[in-house]
Formats: C-alpha cells, structure tokens, sequence
C-alpha cells in the first residue's frame, strides 16, 4: 500500500522543477519552495552506490520545509537500488525517482541514466526492487530513446514494462540521448523535441500520469499542454533561470490555490534561512547563487546580479548583501529600461 506521500507527490507533480545536477541543491529548493507552495521539487541526482556502499548519507539533507520533494536516484542494481530506496523514504522523501534519462560519460560509464532506454527489463527489476521496499511511489524518469533507436517501438515497450512491474508515474523527457557524439550539454539542446510522442504514449497508456520535459520555458507553455491531456509537466532550466516567471503564479494558476507570490517578499523571507546557513559554517553565495535570476526581466535585475555575484564569495559576506541588492530593484522606478 503506497502511503499519503503518493497522492501528495502526485498532485503536485502537475507543475515539477526537473532534478538538474549542481543546481537544484538543498538552498535551490528552499528558495523554489518559498516561490511555489505546491510544485514539486527534485533533489539533484544521487547515486544508490554512494548512499549504499559509500554512506554518504549527508546526501539526502534536506529540511522539512521542502516537502513535497521527490529523490532521485541512479543505479542499475535492483538489490542496491531497493536499499537507496529504503534509506530515501527514511529520511523523509515524498516519492522516489529512477533517472533513466542523464546522457553524461560518467552516467554512461556506471550502467544507469540514459543508457538503461536500452535495457527495459532490468528497468523493471529495479522499479519491482523499490516498490517492494518502500511505501512511498517509486516513478521514472526517461528519455523518448538512444543513438539509433526508434522512439516509436522503443518507448511504448519501455513504459509497458515499467508500469508492469509497478510504475504509475513517468516523466519524459521528449528527446533522444545521443550517448555517442553529443556532449551532455549538447543532449539538452541539439536531439530534436517529439511532443507528439509523448502524447501518443499518454492515448496509448490512459492509466500512466505521464508528465512531458524538454525544452519547456514558460507557464504558458506548461498550461497548454496539461490542456492537451497530459498529467503533469517538469521544467528545467526556465524554473532556475528565471525562476519568478515560473513558479510565483504557479499556485493559482496550474494548482488553483492560493495567490501569486512576491519575489520581493521571497527575497527577504530568505534572510532567516541565510543566516542559520552561516551560523551553521556555510558560505553566502552557496545559497545566493541560485538567487541571481530571481528578478530577470525586472528593472534592476542586473543590478541585482552584479550585487550578489561579485559580493557573496568575499570573506564575511552575510544577510546585509541580499538587503543592498534588493535595494536595487526596489528603487528602480517603472518605466526604466527593463534589465535583463
């Protein structure tokens, strides 16, 4: 029986921030959390071996408050994966995905990420794997196929043996991995986008939520294709970048609840959360950094970035920092150039 954290993760995984390596860091989904109270927010990646065999268990910090947030894991090993699994929803996580999508050499090189589009029935081993060790809804992560593959045999018998062993929930990224000849950046960007894929596979499997990635920049976007018929949508990129577009309207307008937040207020409701990092050892800009793109688009956006870039790494930066920057939106006056 899958616990109350199914439905939680899976109302909110109609809008979802995409796990993304080196940024969606515990201080990122702090800040996004405060930007949206109902999106569901990733971890970055973690590898079973690391949790398992490494004990690094400092990876799966994260705080309360970010809750609905889901753990991605990579592996191959079903046995390894069930036990990353266990540890993951021990400490406190609402779902826990499987990425079958991350193109990067290392990825390629350990047998999981984007690679395992090529290996169906080992996926499914390991999607049974956590499910029976877990409560907490174990979903997918994957690309719409690898190299030479064709989308259109492959992903249908991928996602029919996942949602056989137990998989009710996948997100696609509407790109192929080209594990040979593209860089992981290059992956992102250059594999031609096949929205119409993913909603054929959503007509072909009516009882899968299927969520769409790739390439997705705006809330307008996102509106029309849950529109279309599809259950959720995960953005990347946009949600980091420019994280107030994305995610400041998405209560009222993708959840139906609640009012469009301030990045103003945000900003400032982040104040607390700085100083307890500092208190605690951190470093100002592990947390400003994902801050920077918070006001692109506004009247003294660059201001605000120029501020915080140059001024977190020097030694005793503290809260005051964020306070001079915002000083630079607050005093930019409508009708000024829009800095971007």
């Amino acid at each position: 029986m899958i616990s109350e954290a199914k439905s939680k993760a899976c109302i909110a995984s109609r809008l979802a921030v995409a796990p993304m390596m080196d940024w969606t860091d515990r201080h990122c989904r702090y800040f996004h959390r405060l930007l949206s109270r109902e999106a569901l927010l990733y971890t970055e990646m973690v590898t079973a071996p690391a949790l398992v065999r490494g004990g690094a268990l400092h990876l799966l910090d994260h705080a309360p408050e970010e809750n609905p947030v889901a753990l991605q894991l990579g592996g191959s090993d079903p046995a390894e994966l069930a036990q990353a699994a266990r540890l993951g929803a021990a400490a406190g996580y609402d779902e826990i995905n499987l990425n079958c999508g991350c193109p990067s050499d290392r990825v390629q090189s350990g047998t999981f990420g984007a690679v395992l589009m090529t290996k169906a029935p080992l996926v499914a081993e390991c999607v049974a794997a956590m499910r029976d060790a877990v409560e907490v809804e174990v979903t997918v992560k994957c690309r719409i196929g690898v190299d030479d593959q064709d989308p259109e045999q492959v992903l249908p018998e991928f996602l029919s043996r996942i949602s056989a062993a137990g998989c009710g929930r996948v997100t696609i990224h509407a790109r192929k991995a080209w594990l040979q000849g593209l860089s992981p950046k290059e992956n992102r960007d250059v594999p031609p986008l096949d929205y119409n894929l993913v909603m054929r596979m959503k007509a072909m499997f009516p009882h899968l939520h299927i969520s769409v990635n790739g390439g997705i920049a705006s809330l307008e976007e996102a509106k029309a294709f849950l529109e279309a018929g599809l259950d959720g949508v995960m953005i990347g990129r946009a949600a980091y970048h420019s994280p107030a577009d994305i995610l400041t309207r998405a209560d009222p307008e993708i959840f139906g609840t609640g009012t469009a937040t301030d990045p103003v207020r945000v900003a400032r409701a982040m104040l607390p959360y700085i100083e307890g990092h500092l208190a605690a050892g951190g470093r100002l800009h592990q947390v400003t950094r994902h801050m920077l793109g918070l006001f692109a688009g506004r009247p003294g956006a660059r201001a605000w970035r120029r501020v915080l870039s140059e001024g977190a790494t020097r030694p005793g930066a503290g809260p005051d920092l964020v306070e001079q920057a915002l000083e630079r939106i607050t005093t930019a006056t409508p009708g000024q150039p829009v800095a971007g």
